[in-house]
């Protein structure tokens, strides 16, 4: 057997614990270099490729793309002015949600979609989003534009017939999308879940970097 001198055998012990040292490092790095994983009270749609877009119109007669609201993290729900829970429901977390907030509720920007465009003109549009939060604000389109966005954001929406032409009711999705500051789609968040778990999530989306 081959003895190592005491100098061979302590020149290699150095070599041996920088190259430990240095690979340690780099493995530290490497976490560093890691994003935390994120969990969401609501459904993760992180690089989902539906529901990117839209293009409607406001009261006011402007028309609105997701770009016009980048900055903020924005909550996206189909409905009627007409519905007789589910939407008041959704619209009164969401203006909960804007208070739980706090200074960051101004980043927080609710849309309301409209599947009943018929029924639904501009004026009341904006009677009814504004008794929710003035913030907030109401889109439309014609029904070939509102079924198309449907269609894209993969909601389903269906007129009843009621007792009158005009008495009519909508049955619809009742869940909402949830976009980051960037205009991505994020978080997918069922009716019925509460306004301080889609706080928390809306408040990961604010906080995290683009």
């Amino acid at each position: 057997m081959t003895k190592l001198s005491a100098n061979t055998a302590s020149r290699r012990q150095v070599l041996w614990a920088t190259g430990a040292a240095i690979t340690l490092s780099a493995l530290a790095l490497a976490g560093c270099d890691r994003k935390p994983v994120v969990t969401y009270h609501g459904i993760d749609l992180t690089g989902a490729t539906y529901a990117t877009d839209f293009r409607l119109t406001d009261p006011d007669g402007k028309e609105r793309t997701l770009v016009d609201f980048r900055g903020k993290a924005v909550l996206i729900f189909f409905g009627f002015t007409q519905c007789p829970d589910v939407c008041p429901t959704a619209l009164a977390r969401a203006a909960e949600v804007k208070r739980l907030l706090g200074t960051d509720g101004d980043r927080f920007q609710t849309l309301f979609i409209t599947v009943d465009p018929e029924r639904d003109t501009p004026e009341v549009l904006k009677a009814y989003t504004s008794a929710f939060d003035p913030s907030f604000v109401g889109l439309y389109g014609d029904a070939q534009r509102t079924a198309e966005t449907a269609k894209d954001f993969k909601v389903y929406y269906k007129k009843v017939d009621g007792k009158t032409p005009t008495s009519y009711t909508m049955d619809h999705s009742a869940g909402s999308y949830v976009y980051d500051t960037q205009g991505r789609l994020r978080i997918y968040q069922r009716y019925g879940s509460g306004a301080q778990a889609l706080a928390d999530d809306v408040r990961v989306l604010l906080t995290e970097k683009s």
